[in-house]
């Protein structure tokens, strides 16, 4: 889905456009315009403040320092860690590197959130206030987040849920 590898088969369309037809560099420009990536882990880089971790993603797109640093600052407002921009990865907690992490994959106005394991490597209350963050987006912003956890709390809290057990969905009835 985040147009990392090529489908084994069948048809794939994103916003209308066949992906399996698009070479890397077309691939990875419909990656980092319509899709925002939160990782369990952050992948945050620790020689950047918060700003410029979120601001990343527009660097890439050749967008200008200030127009970089004002909307990660609007991002990082967001997700209440303005008072952070300045701030290093380690000088923060997880919950604040995880919502570093969610300012940095909308601050390009993606169409689709993919969010893998967002809540992994947080205790269960800030798991709660980054899943209530996620939620809160979701309505505000109108993007779709598409999100990856084993963790059934969690999952309880989403407005669907698919279940994949050995490779395949189950059927609504079979979920529990």
């Amino acid at each position: 889905m985040g147009l990392l590898d090529k489908a084994d088969s069948g048809r794939i369309l994103f916003d209308g456009c066949p992906v399996s037809a698009l070479n890397a560099t077309d691939a990875a420009r419909l990656r980092n315009e319509l899709i925002g990536f939160v990782f369990q882990s952050f992948h945050l880089l620790s020689r950047l403040t918060a700003w410029e971790n979120v601001a990343l993603p527009l660097f890439h797109r050749g967008v200008g320092r200030l127009e970089c640093r004002a909307r990660a600052m609007t991002m990082l407002e967001q997700v209440g860690l303005a008072d952070r921009s300045s701030h290093r990865p380690e000088q923060m907690s997880g919950g604040q590197r995880q919502r570093v992490a969610i300012a940095r994959a909308l601050v390009g106005e993606p169409r689709l959130i993919l969010a893998d394991e967002p809540t992994g490597n947080l205790d269960s209350a800030t798991g709660l206030q980054v899943m209530g963050l996620l939620r809160q987006l979701n309505r505000d912003l109108g993007v779709t987040i598409l999100m990856v956890t084993h963790d059934r709390d969690m999952a309880r809290l989403c407005d669907r849920v698919i279940e994949i057990r050995d490779g395949r969905v189950l059927p609504q009835e079979e979920q529990r």
